[in-house]
């Protein structure tokens, strides 16, 4: 359930401090007329992210179970690249976010409505399907068949949506470099454990050799149904009893991609500490303001 709840609030949070900046822009500039489309536009990225993921889970009951592994498997390692390059996109482009926004809403503006609902929705869109796509892993991968990974992305996502609205009205203040920067981490870490998992799904289906050949096995002293078991499970995708190919592609995966992420990118100390994004003495070269 942490897991899907860290994706539902990294992400859900990201599509919050767009949508902030894009709406605090048109108020600033007195567009208020153009709040409209906007709103259309990230009304329809929520539509296509909902039918996407419904998409997922009622076309997959359909497969016979080598195919739904086969399935799994393969989204489970596309549901990973994305994910990488999300959390290495926003570390990159973090200090930026804000005027890179203001420049496509002032083409978007000068292009007409239709531009503008296209700008909100490819905005906030990509957040969503990456979502989708990423909780739905989670859930195919959970083996106990309850809703707690739904129920965390939920939270995640609500969460997401109210620390959003506080830094609008000017109520809240977040060290966003930091903020990035620990989640992206800890999503590096869970995408480790679901790419392998990924990879024993492939195993399964038949698709790679080796679903016999086990790295170890623990499960006596980790039992898969205890409380601590299901935990690290549900978290870290852990497996007792895991190939040896998954322990290989685990760890050949999580190293060098951690030690990329965590090395330092120019972060001064406090950039990353910003106001709402009614505050009119903000700057762009800080963490996206909101």
């Amino acid at each position: 359930m942490f897991s899907n709840y860290l994706i539902g609030l990294r992400e859900g949070l990201e599509a919050s401090l767009v949508v902030c900046i894009l709406i605090a822009y048109l108020v600033k500039t007195d567009r208020r007329d153009a709040l409209k489309p906007l709103w259309i536009g990230i009304g329809v990225a929520v539509a296509l992210a909902l039918g996407f993921g419904c998409a997922l889970e009622f076309g997959s009951q359909e497969l016979t179970f080598e195919a739904q592994e086969a399935l799994g498997g393969s989204l489970s390692i596309l549901a990973v690249g994305l994910v990488t390059w999300m959390v290495f996109w926003m570390r990159r482009t973090a200090r930026h976010l804000k005027s890179e926004l203001h420049g496509k809403l002032d083409a978007a503006l000068r292009m007409g409505t239709g531009a503008l609902v296209a700008t909100a929705f490819l905005a906030v869109g990509r957040e969503g399907l990456e979502t989708s796509l990423f909780v739905w892993v989670s859930v195919h991968s959970a083996s106990d068949g309850t809703p707690r990974p739904l129920a965390g992305a939920a939270l995640g996502l609500a969460t997401a949506v109210v620390l959003g609205w506080l830094f609008y009205r000017g109520a809240l203040r977040i060290n966003l470099a930091k903020f990035f920067t620990w989640t992206g981490g800890m999503l590096v870490v869970i995408a480790a454990g679901v790419l392998a998992y990924g990879f024993h799904d492939l195993q399964e289906a038949d698709w790679i050799p080796g679903l016999t050949d086990k790295a170890f096995d623990i499960t006596a002293t980790i039992p898969p149904d205890s409380w601590y078991g299901t935990l690290l499970k549900g978290v870290f995708n852990f497996q007792a009893d895991p190939t040896v190919l998954q322990v290989t592609v685990w760890l050949l995966y999580l190293i060098p991609t951690l030690a990329l992420f965590l090395a330092p990118v120019g972060f001064a100390s406090g950039k990353g500490k910003v106001k709402s994004p009614d505050d009119q003495g903000s700057q762009p070269s800080k963490a996206p303001q909101a």
